[in-house]
């Protein structure tokens, strides 16, 4: 049982909201450590895994990449952007975003995802977009924002990426339908997602700003007793 310990100390970690990375090479070490193992076997062994998964680890470089990006004034600078814009919505910032996001999925084109991308452009940008409006963004606005442009990234990735002809998601559409016994052109199948996916976008953009117009209504109202 204690060779479980790993599990109790990533828990333990998450749960104290403890660096991520940290946590697991902790728990890491600790169950090797009572696993019987040196040091040394340790470090070949997590050498070895990050060897043979390097192309997971691509979230290193972003992380990176983005880190000294906001420490130069990204954020900033795109909530000043943003806010330039006359009657910029939240919502609308997310929409827009999803508009492109979308057709660079058609292409199989990343910005580089939630982390890449949408926590050091597109958030700022529609907290700037609030701020522009009401001067402070409620903490309760600002978590639900967080939400919905990751929700945005997900939808439109999900059925942009189909559109790509020749990518994963296709070839995965393709050869499910061909086990069913349904011969399938990968031109046809774009063809097909085409409305699918537009279809999904509106229908997320339309949530999401009415959603945001909803908490601009609800929470700004009360904090100014009008």
């Amino acid at each position: 049982m204690i060779k479980l310990i790993g599990v109790a100390i990533v828990i333990l970690g998450f749960a104290l909201k403890m660096d991520n990375i940290a946590t697991i090479l902790v728990a890491g070490f600790v169950t090797g450590l009572v696993s019987g193992m040196d040091v040394v076997k340790i470090l070949q062994t997590i050498g070895s895994s990050f060897v043979a998964n390097r192309s997971m680890a691509i979230f290193i470089v972003i992380m990176l990449v983005t880190g000294t990006l906001e420490r130069n004034g990204l954020r900033e600078m795109a909530a000043r952007l943003i806010a330039k814009i006359r009657n910029a919505t939240a919502g609308i910032v997310i929409a827009a975003y999803g508009v492109l996001r979308l057709i660079l999925a058609a292409f199989n084109v990343s910005l580089g995802g939630t982390a890449g991308f949408v926590r050091p452009v597109v958030m700022p940008m529609a907290i700037g977009a609030v701020e522009a409006k009401h001067g402070n963004a409620d903490e309760k606005h600002v978590e639900e924002l967080k939400g919905m442009s990751a929700g945005m990234e997900n939808v439109t990735w999900f059925f942009g990426q189909v559109l790509f002809i020749g990518g994963s998601g296709a070839l995965l559409v393709q050869s499910t339908l061909k086990n069913l016994g349904y011969e399938t052109d990968l031109a046809e199948l774009a063809k097909i997602e085409i409305p699918v996916a537009v279809f999904a976008l509106i229908v997320a953009a339309v949530i999401y700003i009415l959603k945001d117009r909803r908490l601009e209504k609800t929470l700004y109202t009360q904090k100014n007793g009008k």
